[in-house]
């Protein structure tokens, strides 16, 4: 296996039948040579580095029978319109998934006006409400998005970063009120900052104060959520900024260390915390590497956290991840061939081993997705599940020369990169610096340039165009009505509250933020006060202050 190709500004053509995405030469064949699969004290062991399915170091899976004895989790993403617009949707995917022995989830995607942290009724808001997922505003909204929905017994995923704390106060407020015990409750709150500042762009607060807050997440789920998932380290949104996987590997475990190493200084024990971190990672067109990338994920977590944290509990050494695949890959042209994009790059994330999946609907780069079009997405998770076979052992490409190879030398790359970051004083450090923004820019560049010399194809984009006027699927329209109802139910919950209460509970988040102290209990009070998002996000920004740009390179 070559390495990593160092390449300059204005890079020499490649060739796609010999590089992958991320730049790899892959050699013509491969054999021991290249990658000893055996022990070589024990022929009739398997090497340590690759070790065995559920066994440090997890190359081959963080459980030793994986999908035999249970199918990943089938996780779709959802979130449009009103909350009950969304809840309607929840509920298809549920009956759609009733039959079968799949663990099926959901994972709520917000609008933009609520990652961003803003009521509905904000100037900013106009015209994004409800657009790119479910607006909430407030607990009420909470109550509507969830409403006969058993969350205690049906995993719930989050994905929201810049306010995740209120958001999931909102959520905790809204179980106890259906009296839920918060024991009980299990699911992942994305709550990832750091990808945010590397790549899309939803934070609010400076650096600092934003990992103060994830830090706040992860110390009250372990001692008040058992069950909960406090932060889901993404490696996701980086990709789809355009990095390579290598960069996404190294960036998301870099930035889950950080977390660690923040929360080991807040006081907390590691034990007591890691087994409840989770990851998020994409699945890409370049089948192996992504198989792989998975594979060096499990290897450099379990080291890192046993070697540099000195975790004891194993379970804190298992890196489980959610995958989905890859929406940058999918195409407007011919968006029928997305299906078969979306599935073989499913396939990858299985094979690579896993824990949850979410399969992208074809029409995502045209708006959201329709029920026909989410149904094939679900159809095409179960079809994987039930009919392919992929299920029924262990790590199928595990001793594969050319899998051990690629795995070797990503985990190898990938850790260099992680030393550079150690190097320049760590992952909030390179935000300051600009670090991850240049690299990621740099990357997109790249294949932005192979795209338009012709030395990558893309079907239907810059080869095989033909029918790419066809029509060929709906879209989903969202009507301006959803913004106009949801700002009438904002000034009526609004009219109904006690005003004084909402004044002293903000003031609560204030006291809390400024003393430093860990700001969830009065996040809880807020929502249970009735503030809302944008009152909640605000008494922070009146402590913490906001943050509008990186340094310019």
């Amino acid at each position: 296996m070559s390495t990593l190709q160092n390449q300059p500004t204005t890079p020499p053509p490649v060739d796609p039948e010999t590089v992958t995405l991320s730049g790899y030469e892959v050699d013509e064949c491969y054999g021991p040579a290249e990658a000893p699969t055996l022990d070589p004290t024990d022929s009739g062991a398997t090497h340590d580095r690759i070790g065995e399915p559920g066994v440090f170091p997890y190359t081959r899976g963080v459980h030793k029978t994986m999908y035999r004895s249970r199918l990943w989790t089938m996780r779709q993403f959802a979130g449009f319109g009103s909350a009950d617009d969304t809840n309607k949707r929840f509920k298809y995917l549920l009956e759609n998934a009733k039959g079968t022995k799949a663990n099926t989830g959901l994972s709520t995607a917000f609008d933009l006006p609520t990652l961003m942290g803003r009521d509905s009724d904000d100037p900013l808001s106009a015209g994004e409400v409800g657009r790119c997922g479910v607006a909430i505003d407030t607990i009420d909204d909470m109550h509507r998005l969830y409403a006969d929905i058993p969350v205690d017994q049906v995993t719930v995923s989050q994905t929201i970063n810049g306010p995740a704390a209120v958001i999931w106060a909102m959520y905790l407020a809204m179980a106890r009120e259906r009296g839920m015990s918060w024991t009980h409750l299990g699911g992942t709150l994305q709550n990832d900052i750091l990808k945010e500042f590397h790549a899309q762009n939803e934070f609010i607060y400076p650096p600092e104060a934003s990992v103060k807050l994830v830090i706040d997440t992860i110390e009250f789920a372990t001692q008040q959520c058992p069950r909960w998932n406090s932060v889901s380290v993404s490696g996701y949104h980086i990709r789809e900024a355009g990095s390579t996987a290598t960069q996404e590997l190294a960036f998301t475990l870099r930035d889950g260390m950080e977390y660690v190493e923040m929360a080991v200084r807040r006081g907390l024990d590691v034990d007591a915390f890691a087994p409840r971190l989770s990851f998020f990672f994409n699945s890409h067109n370049e089948f192996f590497e992504e198989i792989c990338k998975l594979r060096a994920a499990r290897r450099i977590w379990a080291t890192a956290m046993r070697d540099r944290y000195g975790a004891k509990n194993d379970r804190s050494l298992l890196m489980r991840t959610h995958v989905q695949t890859a929406g940058c890959s999918l195409t407007e042209q011919q968006p029928l061939n997305n299906v078969i994009r979306v599935a073989y790059q499913a396939m990858a994330g299985v094979l690579g081993g896993c824990q949850s999946l979410h399969t992208d609907s074809m029409d995502e780069t045209l708006g959201l997705p329709t029920e026909d079009a989410v149904r094939v997405a679900l159809r095409t998770q179960q079809i994987l599940a039930h009919e392919s076979g992929v299920h029924r052992t262990v790590d199928p490409l595990g001793g594969s020369w050319y899998v051990e190879a690629l795995t070797d030398q990503m985990e190898a790359d990938a850790n260099a990169i992680i030393g550079e970051i150690d190097d320049m004083g760590g992952v909030v450090e390179g935000v300051h610096k600009g670090y991850f923004r240049r690299a990621i820019a740099e990357a997109s560049y790249r294949f932005g340039q192979e795209m338009e010399a012709g030395d990558r194809i893309t079907v239907g984009v810059n080869a095989y165009t033909d029918g790419n006027e066809d029509h060929q699927v709906e879209i989903l329209q969202i009507p301006h009505s959803v913004e106009t109802d949801q700002c009438d139910r904002l000034a009526s919950f609004r009219a109904k509250r006690d005003a004084g209460a909402v004044e002293r509970s903000l003031e609560a988040i204030r006291t809390a933020a400024r003393d430093d102290e860990n700001t969830m209990p009065a996040l809880i009070a807020a929502a249970d006060a009735r503030c809302t998002l944008g009152e909640m996000v605000q008494a922070l920004a009146d402590v913490y202050g906001r943050y509008t740009s990186g340094p310019e390179w």
